[in-house]
């Protein structure tokens, strides 16, 4: 039997309500740093004294204008503190626990241009920490505060990020010397707390996923031949802060057709979402809502014209088995390397399947073909940043051959964390001509077939995987088979009604 989908009018604009954001998540996080600080601390034999000391975001203007750019607080002040505002510093006292905010004086004139100033007693019934002072009285505070002897210690974040290769910046303030500083201690461990999820971050993960996977399938559903890509960008931003309050998106959005979704980061400034949709286009779109500083990562890729043709269904379900496959894989002690040639061999079998391939496909990956068509990595860890950081733990060396290169992680799977899976196929000439030119790989390539694929672009499927406790939880809720992306585009509901007899 064929399957029957009912088509019904959709509901106008959202079943979903932005969620009250629960800052005792933060309380959370700060008790989670205190244990495992204590317990690197007493590992090590020092004592528990000193304050994990952060310094907040600043805002920034717009070169040497005026123009002041809108605000996202700095990712690890933001887990550890929640605050939305800038210019403030964070404390915790290891020794008593107390966490302590230190909120910019404002001048009286803030009032009359910015709004109302608040007092100190809104940060700290809004923020649940335990008390609250001014940057200009940081020095007293702590020097107070402290119950060892000698300076006080500070343990001060620094530290490589290892998906941008930037070292975070560890706080300044005036009368530093008062103070001793650690840099090293507090980095590692902090980064470690950021990678395996409380159930309150991942609900609000959940809620960017859910109102990004909405949104996503409005995009699809109003998306038509001779539309700019821009547009498409347009109704997904529109729709993630009209209906789930997502001011922010996780990333620049990717609105690539056609040839451009074989430009892995398309949609920055040289490349602005700006073509025209043709008939015949594929259309990859990689966009993602953050709300209360959490975010998601999806990517849908769908014909323009609501209906696959034999081309685009071989590549897109190759990517799609591959999708699925590493899902179905996925639990803790898995390893994300396995993981990653796992969705190439994948993608490999199914190209060789569609006569785009020939040769054996364990050669092929011996020779690292999967790489040619899919030179990203699988995924990567995900949170309040799109590349959440502790992918390479401090003895984990990156792997050197291609496409094993790009990955933003190789560690084994653990209960709690939160990663993406997003296998690709692109036809990329930069890399596709060298790989059929070369001695070592150009006889796995049928030219007849592969030059159909010419312009072709590429195919995306990337969804946010929940590691649970004995297998994954797929948190991204978009129309995956071809079927049923072409009922949603015809105007069927989601999820599908009756979608199979």
């Amino acid at each position: 039997m064929g399957r029957v989908v009912v088509v019904m009018s959709t509901p106008p604009g959202s079943s979903l309500t932005p969620p009250e954001i629960p800052f005792e998540l933060h309380v959370g996080n700060r008790h989670k740093l205190l244990k495992f600080i204590r317990q690197n601390l007493s590992d090590s034999s020092r004592p528990l004294h000193g304050f994990v000391f952060l310094q907040g975001g600043e805002e920034q203007n717009r070169h040497c204008t005026d123009h002041t750019e809108l605000f996202r607080q700095e990712s690890y002040f933001a887990y550890l503190f929640g605050v939305r505002e800038p210019g403030f510093y964070g404390a915790i006292d290891i020794a008593t626990g107390n966490s302590i905010l230190f909120a910019p004086r404002l001048p009286a004139d803030y009032a009359v241009w910015l709004g109302e100033i608040q007092s100190l007693s809104y940060f700290k019934e809004r923020y649940l920490v335990s008390m609250v002072y001014y940057t200009d009285e940081i020095v007293q505070v702590l020097c107070d505060h402290y119950g060892g002897s000698g300076k006080p210690l500070l343990f001060l974040l620094h530290g490589l990020n290892t998906d941008s290769n930037n070292f975070s910046k560890p706080a300044e303030f005036q009368g530093m010397e008062k103070f001793e500083t650690d840099l090293t201690t507090l980095h590692p461990v902090l980064t470690e707390c950021r990678v395996i999820k409380s159930d309150l971050e991942l609900a609000l993960i959940q809620f960017a996923n859910d109102i990004s996977s909405e949104a996503h399938i409005e995009v699809m559903r109003k998306t038509r031949v001779k539309m700019k890509e821009y547009q498409l960008e347009s109704m997904f931003l529109h729709h993630t802060y009209m209906y789930g309050g997502c001011r922010h998106c996780s990333y620049t959005c990717i609105c690539a057709t056609g040839g451009n979704g074989a430009v892995l980061h398309y949609g920055h400034a040289a490349a602005p979402n700006e073509r025209i949709l043709e008939d015949g286009d594929m259309a990859l779109l990689d966009m993602g809502a953050e709300y209360h500083f959490y975010g998601s990562d999806i990517t849908c890729s769908f014909p323009v014209n609501g209906k696959f043709t034999s081309d685009q269904a071989l590549i897109y379900n190759a990517v799609l088995e591959a999708h699925n496959a590493v899902i179905s894989s996925m639990k803790p002690g898995v390893s994300w390397i396995d993981m990653h040639k796992l969705a190439e061999k994948t993608i490999l079998e199914l190209l060789k399947k569609g006569c785009i391939l020939v040769g054996d496909v364990d050669d092929m990956m011996a020779k690292r073909l999967g790489a040619v068509f899919m030179p990203h990595g699988l995924g990567h860890f995900m949170g309040i940043d799109t590349h959440d950081p502790g992918g390479y733990l401090k003895d984990l060396e990156r792997p050197k051959e291609p496409g094993l290169r790009s990955l933003r992680t190789v560690r084994e799977l653990e209960e709690g964390m939160v990663i993406t899976v997003e296998p690709g196929c692109y036809f990329i000439d930069a890399v596709l001509v060298p790989a059929m030119e070369s001695p070592n790989t150009s006889m796995f390539f049928n030219r007849e077939t592969i030059a159909r694929f010419k312009g072709f672009g590429g195919v995306r499927i990337e969804s946010d995987l929940h590691v649970t406790v004995n297998g994954c939880k797929n948190m991204t809720k978009c129309p995956r088979e071809t079927w049923e992306i072409e009922a949603v585009m015809a105007g069927a509901p989601w999820p599908l009604v009756n979608g199979t007899s």
